[in-house]
């Protein structure tokens, strides 16, 4: 089993709850003032981390005008949008990352981003991050994989649309390269995504491949699927989060809101606390439940040297008595003693 990883003050591992990413991507809506409105959010919904998307729409893509550089899917948010422009409007000013991540300080939270080309490393290792994400179209980008593990920091890599060898490769470069603490994350990478494509059994299987911490990136509108990957096993969760998803932003539209992202936080605590350990035997918790367990009682008063009959005992709450069991061996049988309604059958009651 992979060992624990540690990403500032947070253990991450299936002993400890839930390490909760929230995605600001692009839902600042290039404001400062709504990205640090966002970063307040995230803290008060009890997020563990904020992250960050490190890239300007030339270090990402080419400012072509050509059909190749168009998002054609017509299953797409973006169907139609230039690639350059939806950067352009979607990324993060690199001028903002300093106040974002003092704000996040300020209030006690992890602050990390994705880097997707070798400047935005350096950039960010001038700002101290404590980790670092590969988003999952940079899987196959390994020089970059490459330059990232060799600062040796935990090293998060999402996995969405690659294979089994992609993985493999990114994971062998990664470790070849120094890293050793390595999550990777199960991902649909389709926005947003459908429960039906999430496959969460990927997760465990994953674990296994790779001998690693494995998470959920999730796509998908509300919580459920996070929930569910956390009972396969995943450490980790990372959302998008918005102020509002008909806000228009190129990603508000698959985000969670502010109370969604709240409850995520406290229901993804609560599915890890339910795991628990194999148990059969009663708990102490159980222990009014278990003293109301049907017994054995008698329904009429009766004297000694009567015959029991059926009418005279029945099966009731609480369980003072014998086990309902024990009921063809306690008829026929003669009493020893009185009885009134409401005494528990005992075998001392007997001749036997």
């Amino acid at each position: 089993m992979a060992k624990d990883i540690t990403i500032g003050s947070f253990k991450i591992g299936p002993d400890h709850p839930p390490f909760i990413v929230a995605e600001l991507s692009g839902n600042h809506h290039q404001s400062l003032d709504r990205a640090i409105q966002l970063v307040d959010i995230a803290k008060e919904a009890g997020v563990h981390a904020l992250k960050l998307q490190t890239y300007t729409a030339d270090t990402i893509t080419l400012d072509v005008k050509g059909a190749e550089f168009l998002i054609t899917d017509k299953d797409s948010l973006w169907k139609g949008r230039n690639l350059y422009e939806l950067y352009q409007e979607a990324h993060t000013p690199w001028e903002w990352h300093y106040p974002i991540f003092q704000r996040c300080k300020e209030l006690g939270m992890l602050v990390f981003s994705s880097p997707f080309d070798e400047t935005s490393v350096d950039f960010l290792e001038e700002l101290d991050v404590p980790c670092y994400k590969i988003a999952s179209p940079e899987i196959v980008d390994l020089p970059l994989i490459h330059k990232v593990a060799s600062l040796r920091k935990p090293l998060i890599i999402s996995t969405g649309a690659a294979t089994l060898i992609e993985i493999a490769e990114a994971v062998k470069t990664a470790r070849n390269a120094g890293c050793e603490d390595i999550i990777l994350l199960k991902c649909t990478a389709s926005y947003p995504a459908s429960p039906k494509d999430s496959n969460l059994r990927t997760i465990p299987h994953l674990a296994e491949a790779f001998d690693t911490l494995v998470g959920l990136s999730d796509h998908t509108l509300g919580i459920g699927a996070p929930l569910a990957s956390i009972a396969l096993g995943a450490c980790m969760i990372e959302k998008h989060f918005t102020i509002s998803r008909s806000g228009g932003g190129v990603d508000d539209a698959f985000s969670l809101e502010p109370d969604e992202l709240k409850s995520l936080v406290v229901e993804s605590e609560r599915a890890w606390q339910a795991l628990g350990k194999i148990q059969y035997s009663p708990l102490k918790a159980e222990r009014v439940t278990h003293s109301h367990r049907p017994s054995l009682y008698f329904v009429e008063e009766l004297k000694p040297g009567m015959i029991v009959q059926m009418h005279h005992i029945r099966s009731v709450r609480p369980g003072n008595g014998l086990p309902p069991k024990e009921i063809d061996r306690i008829i026929g049988l003669k009493l020893e003693h009185p009885v009134k309604k409401g005494t528990p059958v005992s075998w001392d009651l007997f001749k036997v």
